[in-house]
Order: structure tokens, then C-alpha cells, then sequence
């Protein structure tokens, strides 16, 4: 069974395997904070702590005490990346963070961010979260007028942007880098005196807006971060809508006119963490009640239901409340796998799923089970945990996935860009059931998705499911995530 193992410098990156669980990864989390007398590069390092499944392969903090903007970034996790010495160095009173996993541009120390850019008018950090589908012309473009890059990410593009119409208003420089950029972006901003926020048109990538109890005010990509700093939850940032926080408080802009909500409905199934709220739902609230409409779906006769740990918890939470089968653990996660520099041979690459997942026989030997989990993407896994079931003594096993099946790759944040690897787009169910070896196989219909949800498709991006893509894709975005780093010709086209 073919899987791409990350490193390609002989060590097998173990902790990847969330990714080869056939499940997809977002990008990018940001937080952002405006809190003078408060140490904001510990609350944004707590901050990132809560954002981490968001992104696991580079972290990085940039404060400002007014006149400097200072940063620090690695590679690795927020925990590897920071101390108590690189904490001590970054004094301000307001502050970005991002937490990354690369979906355009190598995972490499030049493309973690924040990314600190020169302004005729001071340096400003910029922290992305989502993709730029027209990023290759504006770069082409930026080039043009002489503009040098230092990454391969779009996420300088859109720095690059702000830059280069930074006449002394940043919110104006805001406004015009909006009418041109083109894709997902949820994204914060910082000069030496203040702190912005701004999202797409179309509301693809969350973003929120809290209060620091009267201290100050904080920006992240899910709610989730807010209850680690103690901060209150206002509102979320709507589509479009620039927020600009300084000493004065917290002024709002519509900076470009909203399109239709296209909410990615995979923060909903997979991505946002479950204590998040999204559109004001709970998203652990919703999981459980998709494992309901998954049951109503897909009934089926067995003695017990487990989840796939740990994002299928809430939906077979939900598909045993609604079918009355008990639930149990069936499969336990290892949490501590990381790198090893053992050379990966192929018995260790086929010993993956079991490094970190192992069964539970007494829970599972002679009983008819329903494995639930929340989607299957590129079908690489899900095979081997069905073996792993059955090796523990189960007579059937029942696979339930709560989400549709994804056929089409995504262009807005999220790493399945390719669909020659999505399993559903060159199988049917039924030949996905034979592949995985399952007894049955029953997926979640956009209907049913929605349904649990409690709002009208019309709010999503199901692109991924339907291929219904809310923003146009360019053909050179369809081809690799490495696009910026290939061969290219020069830019014809100026910035206007």
C-alpha cells in the first residue's frame, strides 16, 4: 500500500500519520492580541498552544512595544519552538502568532510566519490562514515592479501587497490588497501601534474577535484559543469585514462587499477543534448530531460502536445515541509517536497504523462493530485499521464515515490538491467498502451534513464533495502546492 512519508532525509515523521489516516489536514492557525500591561507573547504563545491542530510544522510569535516589531519562528511544534528565553526577548503590548502546515510552498524555515515586511512607513508581520488561488499572477506582477521575495508561500503575497500600497494608511493599503487577492484568507495583521483583522469575501477560513476582560482585545481562527486566554468571545469576523484595534478600541470595516458564505464544511466536520463554535453552533454539538443523522442514513445491526480516535468521537457518540448500540472504545491512540531517525524500512512503514493505533480485544472479539470515523480521503489507512479490528477477533465490522465522500481536491486551505488521490473520485462505495474490507460502508450525505448542522447548504463550500467551487480556480493552481518554487516566465502584467 503506497503512502508518502514527509522528511525525505531517511527518518520516518511518525506523527504525520494523522495525515495518512485518510484524513485531510488544514494550514494555518493565527492569533493576534492588543492587550498594553499584559505579557502578549505568553498569552499568544497559549494562544497557539490551542490552535496547534491546526498546524504542526512551524510556529512563530511577533510582538511590537510600539516603535519595534521583533519575531521569532521555527520549525516544529509551538512546545519545541519557545521558551522561557525567546518569550523573555519578544516585550510588547500587542502580538501575532501562527502555527502552520504548508499547502503552498515547501515545509521550510523561510515560509513559517510571521512574515515581516519593510513599508516606507515601519515593518509590518502578517499571518495568513487559508489559500490564494490567483497567487502566481500577483507575484508575477509584484516581481515586475521590482518586488523581491523571500518565501514560496502566497502568504508574502498578500504581505507583499500591503507593502506596496502602504502609503501611510495601512487600513487603505488593507482595502486595496482585498480588491485584488483572490481565494481563502482569514488573516492578522500587525504595525508597531496596531493590530488588524480581516477575512475573504466569502467567509471561507474562520476568524473571530474577543475581549480581553477590558484589557485589551484578541483575534483567532477558532474560539477554542479565546478560553485558554481568558478572553470573551464577541463576535466572529464577517466575510469581507476588516477590524482594526489600536488604544482606542476596535473600528470595523466592510473593506470589500461580502459574496456568498462559503463556510468550509470541513471545519465542521474534521478540522476546527470540538470545544470551537462556528456560525454560533457548537461544532461538538453538530458531530454528534451527524453520527445521529449518519444512523438514520445508514442503519445497521451491531453489538457495539467505536470511534476512529480522535475526531470520531462526537458523530459515533451521536450514531450510538440514535441506534441504541453501545458505544466503547475499540481502538487506542499512542499520543506520543514523534520522529524517529530509524531508517524507515518498509516493515516499519507498514507497522505505522499499529505504532499508533492498538485494538482493544476485549471490547471487540465476537461482536458485530461499527467503526465510525469522519471522512475517508485518500483511502491509504482506513484498510489497515478494518484489519486491525478483525485481527482483534471482531466477525464484522461496520464502517460509518461522517461526512460525504470527497471527490474533488480542495484550493482553499486545505492539503488534498490532487484528485488522482482522492479514492472517491475513481471508486464507487461499493468498491471502496471491497478495497477497505469492510462488511458495509455507509458515508454521510451533504443533506444529512447540513442537516446536523442546522443551516442551509447555500452557507457552505462543499466543493469538495459536489465540485461546486465558490471561487474560480486557476488551471496553474490545480497542478502542485509547489507552484511558486517551479520554473516560470516572467510577468507581463502590471499592479494597478
Amino acid at each position: 500500500m503506497g503512502i508518502d512519508y514527509p522528511g525525505g532525509d531517511g527518518a520516518l515523521d511518525l506523527a504525520h500519520f494523522d495525515h495518512d489516516l485518510d484524513r485531510p489536514h488544514d494550514e494555518c492557525g493565527v492569533f493576534g492580541i492588543f492587550a498594553p500591561g499584559l505579557e502578549v507573547a505568553r498569552l499568544t504563545y497559549f494562544g497557539l498552544y490551542a490552535l496547534q491542530h491546526r498546524g504542526q510544522e512551524s510556529a512563530g510569535i511577533a510582538v511590537s512595544d510600539g516603535e519595534i516589531l521583533r519575531c521569532h519562528k521555527e520549525m516544529g511544534l509551538v512546545s519545541q519552538v519557545f521558551d522561557e528565553t525567546n518569550l523573555a526577548k519578544l516585550q510588547g503590548y500587542l502580538s501575532i502568532g501562527h502555527t502552520r502546515y504548508s499547502t503552498t510552498g515547501s515545509s521550510i524555515l523561510c515560509n513559517a510566519q510571521p512574515i515581516l515586511v519593510e513599508t516606507p512607513y515601519g515593518q509590518i508581520a502578517v499571518a495568513h490562514n487559508g489559500n490564494i488561488v490567483n497567487t502566481r499572477q500577483l507575484r508575477y506582477d509584484l516581481e515586475a515592479e521590482g518586488i523581491r521575495f523571500e518565501t514560496t508561500n502566497d502568504s508574502e503575497v498578500i504581505a507583499r501587497c500591503i507593502a506596496s500600497f502602504h502609503r501611510g494608511d495601512v487600513v487603505q493599503a488593507v482595502r486595496k490588497m482585498m480588491q485584488l487577492v483572490e481565494g481563502a484568507y482569514s488573516v492578522v495583521v500587525m504595525t508597531a501601534n496596531q493590530l488588524l483583522g480581516f477575512r475573504d469575501p466569502s467567509g471561507i477560513r474562520p476568524l473571530c474577535l474577543g475581549s480581553l476582560n477590558g484589557a485589551g482585545h484578541v483575534l483567532s481562527s477558532e474560539t477554542c484559543a479565546l478560553n485558554v486566554v481568558n478572553a470573551r468571545l464577541v463576535r466572529e469576523i464577517e466575510p469581507g469585514e476588516l477590524v482594526v484595534i489600536d488604544r482606542e478600541g476596535v473600528v470595523e470595516y466592510q473593506a470589500v462587499p461580502a459574496e456568498r458564505p462559503s463556510m468550509c464544511l470541513f471545519e465542521f466536520i474534521y478540522l476546527a477543534r470540538p470545544d470551537s463554535n462556528i456560525y454560533g453552533r457548537s461544532l461538538h454539538a453538530a458531530r454528534r448530531r451527524m453520527g445521529h443523522e449518519l444512523f438514520a442514513e445508514h442503519p445497521v445491526d451491531a453489538h457495539v460502536v467505536i470511534p476512529v480516535p480522535d475526531t470520531g468521537f462526537p458523530a459515533a457518540i451521536g450514531f450510538s445515541e440514535a441506534s441504541g448500540i453501545p458505544f466503547s472504545e475499540g481502538l487506542i491512540k499512542n499520543r506520543y509517536i514523534g520522529r524517529t531517525f530509524i531508517e524507515p524500512d518498509q516493515r516499519m512503514r507498514e507497522l505505522g497504523v499499529r505504532m499508533k493505533l492498538s485494538a482493544l480485544k476485549e471490547n471487540l472479539a465476537g461482536r458485530r462493530v461499527v467503526m465510525v470515523d469522519d471522512s475517508i480521503v485518500r483511502g491509504t489507512t482506513t484498510g489497515q485499521i478494518v484489519k486491525l479490528i478483525r485481527e482483534a477477533g471482531a466477525t464484522q465490522v461496520h464502517v460509518r464515515i461522517s461526512s460525504p465522500p470527497v471527490k474533488w481536491p480542495c484550493f482553499y486551505g486545505i492539503d488534498m490538491a490532487d484528485r488522482k488521490d482522492l479514492i472517491a473520485a475513481k471508486r464507487t462505495v461499493e468498491e471502496i467498502q471491497e478495497h477497505i474490507g469492510a462488511d458495509s460502508l455507509g458515508y454521510l450525505s451533504t443533506r444529512g451534513l447540513v442537516k446536523a448542522i442546522g443551516m442551509a447548504r447555500d452557507k457552505f463550500c462543499h466543493a469538495c464533495f459536489t465540485g461546486d467551487y465558490p471561487i474560480e480556480v486557476p488551471k496553474e493552481m490545480k497542478v502542485s502546492k509547489f507552484a511558486l518554487e517551479e520554473p516560470r516566465e516572467p510577468a507581463l502584467v502590471s499592479l494597478v
